[in-house]
């Protein structure tokens, strides 16, 4: 199972100061330890975490799962480490891709405390977007974030996302069902 491996592949990009590849079992470690780190930062954006998130077997489970996303094509999921010192900074990834007649796939993010506010959050997503269209060859990339979430709706308008509406309802996170914006990126765009 190459995910389970720590090799450099074709899967590995390279942006902005930033390298991102597929998470591997030897990420574990710098993974819990940002992960709980995080938990503050994140847990308001975020599904419930459950009891055993933290667990070496969790994430196994969460590297299994990936490693079927990214076989049947449904999903890319993306570690991002700083490329100067290969310091574990988050993930970016794009899930619930669709072909046929849509050729589209959400994105996901999230940068670990120590690391906001510094651009890599930027240069990641620029690079997953890069990658969805240019290597997918998808049509559209879609987000959606809390309505309060600023530095999200902030960074994606920045990139060139268009808000397309608002869901009433539309992700459980941390076990309450709450509303969210949506926004979308498409082929022609401008990405900055």
């Amino acid at each position: 199972m190459a995910l389970w491996r720590d090799a450099e592949s074709e899967d590995t990009l390279f942006g902005q100061g930033i390298r991102l590849r597929p998470p591997t079992i030897e990420d574990y470690e710098s993974w819990a330890k940002l992960r709980g780190a995080s938990r503050g930062h994140t847990e308001p954006w975020e599904p419930a975490w459950a009891a055993d998130e933290l667990t070496k077997g969790a994430y196994r489970r969460r590297l299994e799962r990936y490693h079927q996303d990214r076989q049947g094509g449904g999903g890319y999921p993306f570690f991002v480490f700083n490329a100067r010192d290969n310091v574990l900074l988050g993930a970016c990834n794009l899930n619930n891709v669709r072909r046929g007649v849509l050729q589209s796939a959400d994105i996901g993010y999230w940068i670990g405390s120590p690391f906001t506010r510094k651009g890599y959050t930027r240069a990641a997503v620029r690079r997953v977007l890069a990658y969805a269209f240019d290597d997918l060859g998808l049509h559209r990339v879609e987000a959606a974030c809390r309505p309060e979430n600023i530095a999200s709706s902030t960074l994606l308008k920045s990139i060139g996302f268009q808000l397309e509406g608002h869901s009433r309802e539309f992700l459980n996170i941390a076990g309450k069902w709450c509303d969210h914006d949506r926004y979308a990126l498409i082929t022609g765009d401008t990405r900055s």
